[in-house]
């Protein structure tokens, strides 16, 4: 997990004659695929010399050297990991190193600092490697009842105390201390209090040894947290099938420990059936009783959005909530149990550009990935909600695979409805209005089909886009609770801009007179005040303001949901008819014709679902206008 390891005194030989940084660059290659950049490499080349000098000068010449080690499960990397033995146990030691050129730098808030130099705000480098300690310990089983082994420090070498003082009085911690250059003397002094000079070489690369041999899964500690977060926190109450499912998974991991059995269970609902409730009830559980899960998604904004809700006060529990793609290349049952929320998202390979070579060159089937992980996979889906090509997560292609592994495998249909006002004809009106389903049914207009238990939900539709917009405001604040408006993606997706009052985002959504911006793009969240991250769209109340978009929408509910339909799907004839060369979305377009229609109406249908309480619909194309205000009537 290390791009190069050596003894620091024949690093720094290395380094001084000009060549550790071009080694590393071509491990970094060559270990993770692609090319790094050339301010990393020129943070090398001007860091490791002065580290490394700092270390043969006090006496530590034989430690062992670990350069830029990822952290499990992450894409986190540590720039220095000092390996070699406690002067006063023997033990091992270990001391992480962030290394920063930073000259001068101030705190802007709490653990944020502003670099001159740079752009964005930052977290404070202590805060940053007493972070990667806590998680490093967190997955490591082996350090657990030995967390004074690990420690941390930053080192800006290039900064002045006075040039960096509000750091300075950030409270050190023994995962996290802050030394600047004219701090090289207490640096000295804490490295010999940690790290003996007196170790044998051979101890020191024992102690490299065992650092690089640990074996990584979530530890108790952290389990407790997650379990007094997510399931403590608020109570969910499961329904039916839900208690069904659930029981299944707890009985499938008794089981798998029992006998040596492995089950597959899958979920399968529509939307607000209760599948995430169900997957954070199973996480609280089985993090509660000790066992090792993990929380897995396709999806940026709704992982963000889990991690952000269920480490509300214990950020540690942020490292539960992975993506599909995180087990590229892991050990086998390296887990208990991995819950895949919002299956649907699984695609062929769960390799990017961003996969290091020696994974991706053994990289396997996602699914196969997700199955391997654990001895017990959960799998919950709703086919209907594929809509970007590649995704293939669906019943057949999850059981012919767990199949094909050996496994059994237990499928819980869920029919309860959280979502929609709990209305038991929204989702059939919503899959018979798209023409969804293995054998589809005709349209029928809402007032046919709706039925005294359907009294819960509201359904309308609006003459214009401000119509809709006043719709939804009117709802807010007659009713109370949280309105969005989403449409198809129909419109450019500009960058901010900058302007008198600095940037913002600009009105693409524009309908007539009716204009609004897109909600934010994710690497522009923070340069643009006032608005939330594009992960944050659906739950930060500052979302109203921006047109949200079904990668922002899908896997969220709110109250009041205003749905634009776009002219990327227009009605004909008594017949949908898909318009890819009105698409903007550059992914979707690239779809063969078949599957372009499908994924047109699944994007509808998650849209048409996000409302808890009440629907506005609403068609730029005066056709599919009539057409909807029929069908809501």
């Amino acid at each position: 997990m290390a791009l190069i390891r050596g003894r620091a005194a024949d690093l720094l030989v290395e380094a001084e004659a000009g060549q550790l940084h071009v080694r590393l660059r071509e491990q970094f290659d060559f270990k993770l695929g692609h090319r790094t950049g050339y301010s990393e490499a020129t943070s090398w080349r001007k860091s490791l010399p002065l580290v490394l000098r700092e270390l043969v000068n006090a006496g530590l010449g034989d430690v062992e050297v670990l350069l830029e080690h990822q952290l499990p499960h992450s894409k986190q990397r540590i720039d220095v990991v000092l390996a070699g033995a406690h002067p006063r146990t023997g033990d091992s030691s270990f001391v992480f190193v962030e290394l920063k050129q930073w000259s001068t730098a101030e705190v802007h808030l709490a653990e944020v600092v502003n670099v001159p130099s740079l752009r964005g705000r930052h977290l404070h480098p202590a805060e940053q490697v007493r972070g990667y300690c806590q998680y490093f310990l967190d997955h490591t089983p082996a350090l657990a009842d030995r967390p004074r082994s690990v420690h941390g420090i930053a080192y800006l070498h290039n900064a002045r105390r006075a040039d960096v003082i509000t750091l300075t009085r950030h409270p050190s911690h023994e995962y996290g201390r802050l030394f600047t250059m004219d701090d090289q003397a207490a640096l000295t002094t804490h490295l010999l209090a940690v790290l003996d000079p007196a170790a044998e070489r051979r101890t020191n690369a024992e102690a490299g040894d065992e650092f690089l041999g640990f074996a990584h899964r979530p530890t108790k500690s952290l389990l407790d947290l997650a379990a007094k977060e997510i399931q403590d926190r608020e109570q969910f109450v499961l329904l039916d099938e839900q208690r069904v499912a659930y029981d299944l998974v707890m009985q499938a991991v008794e089981r798998s420990r029992a006998a040596q059995t492995r089950t597959v269970v899958v979920v399968v609902g529509g939307p607000g059936s209760g599948k995430s409730v169900i997957a954070l009830s199973l996480l609280g559980a089985l993090s509660r009783r000790g066992l090792s899960v993990n929380h897995a998604t396709g999806s940026k904004a709704f992982t963000q959005t889990m991690r952000k809700v269920a480490a509300h006060r214990q950020p540690r529990v942020k490292s539960l909530f992975k993506y599909f793609n995180s087990y590229v290349g892991a050990d086998p049952r390296a887990l208990d149990v991995v819950i895949c929320d919002e299956a649907h998202r699984i695609r062929e390979k769960g390799t990017t550009r961003w996969t290091k070579k020696e994974f991706r060159d053994r990289a396997d089937r996602q699914v196969n990935e997700l199955i391997n992980i654990a001895t017990v996979p959960v799998f919950l889906l709703d086919e209907n909600q594929v809509v970007r090509p590649g995704e293939m997560g669906s019943l057949a292609e999850i059981t012919a695979a767990a199949e094909a592994l050996g496994c059994e495998v237990e499928v819980v249909p869920l029919h309860d409805q959280l979502r929609c006002g709990g209305s038991v004809s929204y989702d059939s009106w919503v899959a018979r209005l798209l023409g969804l389903g293995r054998e589809p049914e005709p349209p029928i207009a809402w007032s046919k089909l709706a039925g005294p238990l359907d009294e819960g939900v509201t359904l309308t539709s609006a003459e214009s886009p401000e119509a809709l917009e006043s719709w939804v405001l009117r709802q807010r604040a007659e009713h109370g609770g949280v309105a969005r408006i989403a449409a198809g993606y129909c419109w450019p997706w500009s960058d901010p801009k900058t302007g008198p009052d600095g940037r913002y985002l600009v009105d693409d959504v524009r309908i007539g007179g009716w204009e609004r911006p897109w909600n934010a793009k994710s690497e522009s969240t923070k340069s643009v005040p006032g608005v939330p991250a594009s992960d944050y769209w659906a739950t930060d109340p500052r979302g109203f303001d921006q047109v949200g978009c079904v990668y922002t929408a899908q896997g969220f509910e709110y109250d009041w949901s205003g749905v634009i339909f776009g002219p990327d799907l227009v009605r004909r004839d008594g017949m949908w008819r898909p318009m890819r060369g009105e698409s903007k979305d550059p992914e979707v377009k690239r779809a063969d014709d078949l599957h372009f229609g499908a994924l047109i109406k699944n994007t509808y249908k998650v849209l048409l679902t996000r409302g808890m309480r009440g629907t506005a619909v609403y068609s730029t194309d005066p056709e599919t206008q009539e057409f909807l205000e029929e069908m809501t009537r």
